[in-house]
Formats: structure tokens, C-alpha cells, sequence
């Protein structure tokens, strides 16, 4: 027996109780034609068929949810509000089934990337630019630090790989890594440093000028003094030390201190086509490089076919990538 009160309960009481998504396509297209022959029709089913589920649907929701004219039927205000909710329940049905097909598919989602700032530049910059082409769906969130940080992160799970180095705080059981290359370091300055005035500058006469750097440990650092050393030449006698590119490209730009810099960096920023800043490269030091850097992923770890998708492209353009200094 139908009874009078009006839709109860929760959907899934509904559920429960025989609601199936069929009923509900019915509903709608009852709605939209005022014919149970048409909207049988419209749904590939018969007419007797139908009218038994529109009478299930009514037993299930526990009101009347139509009732017939000369003309065909009209839904009551209950069947309405009913095809009203199940409209927009099969629309967000549909929006979520795309999206899990373009998961599968490896063509939307979001992949987190690790990357030191040369890397970045360099490789991953390029990549998202290319992909957001190709596959707008995929979304990108990129974490910029150190090595140590970003190592951190990828263990936590935070990030799904990063291109930077292997450090003590991971161990070879816990990654699978594929080495990219050295890191290239240049000595940035302003446009108009007095160093920039000479035609003769050496490295020698760099250490007259203040320097701004990573703080001590920091691998940059130690590839910079490592390298002074082996030219016979003692470290900066003042030194600002900081992580932030930022700062140091402020302090960069309005004293005439001397900075080591990822060499995609100053190259991005001396580029007329990019930035076209007020920062120049000091050519002192053509084979100063970090220790080489490598794509780090987790070990033994399912990657959603996204990440593997980007992890192929990014691969694949390491493979294909001009040699930096060994």
C-alpha cells in the first residue's frame, strides 16, 4: 500500500529498500516527455515494464510520484523534486565515472613533483609546459628545496618523485634512481658590478667582493669551495648565507656582492627572451658543477597511471638529453 507522507529517509535507506538507477532514469524521462510509452521508450524497456518500476519507485519512496491525464501523466510535486535530485545525481554520476576513466587512462590527476631549482628549470619546467598542452587534465604541484628536504618528502609520501640527490637520509633499499647529470654552477652579479667593467676578471678577483651562499653543508657550497681549493684559492672572507633564491637575487641586484647559482638559473635570467634582468654572469668559472642529480622514486611503490605516464616523458627526455659536465 502506497503510503502518503512525503520522500523519507536516507539514500541509503533508499538503497536499501529496492532504489536502483534505472527507476530513476525513467523518472527523468518521464519528466521530460509526460509519456510512460515514450519514456519507455527512451530508456529501452516496455511499457508494462515501466509502469511496474514507476510503481516500485512509488513503494520505495513511499508517495505517489505521478498521476495520469488525458494526455500522458504529469509527475506530482514529490516526483518532480525526485527528478530534480536524480537528475543532478546521475549528471555528478557521470562527471565522476569521466574522471576515473581519465585516471585509468593516465591522462588527468595530480602528480607531485620534487626538484632542486636547476632541475626545475631545466627539466621539469619544460615538462609541465609541454603536458599542459597535450593533457590539460593533469595537475601539477611542484615542491622546490633541497636535496635533504625533498628526500624527506618523498619517504613521507608527500611528493611522488624529485630530481635532486641521494643523501644519508635514504638509503638505496628505500629508491630506484636514474642518474641525470652534473648541476653546472655560474657567478652571478649585477649589470653594472664593477667586475663587469674588466675584460680580465679571474675568479681570484671575485674573493675581493662579498658572496652570498647556501649555509654550510649545503652541497652547492661545498662544490664551490671544493673548487677554490683546487685553484689554490682560500674561500670568500665575508659570506651572507641563505637557501632562498630570492634573497639572493634581491641582494644580488642592489650591492655588489658575487653569487653561485644553478647554471639554468642565471641562464633564465640573463635571457633576453625570458627574464632579461639586470643580472650577468661572471665567465670565471666554465667547469664549476654540483655532483650529479638523478630522477629518485620510490622503491617498490604503485605509482597511479598518471605519475607513470609523466615519469615516461620526463625519462625519456633524460635519455635524450645533451650531456652537462661529468
Amino acid at each position: 500500500m502506497i503510503r502518503s507522507n512525503v520522500l523519507d529517509g536516507t539514500a541509503a535507506n533508499l538503497i536499501h529498500r529496492g532504489l536502483r538507477l534505472p527507476q530513476l532514469r525513467l523518472l527523468i524521462a518521464v519528466a521530460d516527455l509526460g509519456q510512460i510509452s515514450g519514456a519507455a521508450a527512451q530508456v529501452g524497456i516496455t511499457q508494462p515494464a515501466a509502469s511496474r518500476m514507476l510503481t516500485e519507485l512509488e513503494h520505495t519512496t513511499g508517495t505517489r510520484l505521478y498521476e495520469r491525464h488525458p494526455r500522458g501523466v504529469i509527475l506530482t510535486a514529490a516526483g518532480a523534486l525526485l527528478a530534480k535530485g536524480a537528475r543532478t545525481a546521475l549528471h555528478d554520476l557521470e562527471i565522476a565515472f569521466a574522471q576515473v576513466d581519465t585516471l585509468a587512462q593516465g591522462t588527468g590527476g595530480l602528480v607531485r613533483i620534487g626538484t632542486v631549482t636547476g632541475a626545475g628549470l631545466e627539466l621539469v619546467l619544460p615538462l609541465i609546459r609541454d603536458m599542459r598542452v597535450t593533457y590539460p587534465e593533469i595537475e601539477f604541484d611542484v615542491m622546490v628545496d633541497t636535496s635533504d628536504v625533498l628526500a624527506d618528502a618523498l619517504l613521507a609520501q608527500r611528493i611522488d618523485f624529485y630530481l635532486g640527490r641521494m643523501l644519508s637520509n635514504v638509503t638505496a633499499h628505500d629508491v630506484t634512481t636514474t642518474t641525470i647529470g652534473a648541476e653546472p654552477i655560474a657567478l652571478i652579479v649585477r649589470k653594472d658590478h664593477p667586475l663587469m667593467r674588466r675584460s680580465d676578471t679571474t675568479l681570484a678577483d671575485t674573493l675581493a667582493y662579498d658572496w652570498v651562499m647556501q649555509a654550510q653543508g649545503g652541497l652547492m657550497r661545498q662544490a664551490v669551495e671544493s673548487y677554490l681549493l683546487h685553484h689554490n684559492l682560500e674561500p670568500p672572507v665575508r659570506t651572507l648565507s641563505t637557501s632562498s633564491l630570492v634573497l639572493t637575487l634581491g641582494i644580488v641586484s642592489d650591492t655588489n656582492v658575487v653569487a653561485p647559482v644553478a647554471r639554468s638559473v642565471a641562464d633564465v635570467l640573463v635571457s633576453p627572451k625570458r627574464m632579461n634582468s639586470d643580472i650577468r654572469i661572471l665567465d670565471v668559472t666554465p667547469d664549476m658543477a654540483v655532483a650529479p642529480y638523478s630522477l629518485i622514486c620510490r622503491r617498490q611503490s604503485e605509482t597511479s597511471p598518471t605519475v607513470a605516464r609523466v615519469l615516461r616523458m620526463l625519462q625519456s627526455r633524460i635519455k635524450d638529453r645533451e650531456p652537462h659536465l661529468t
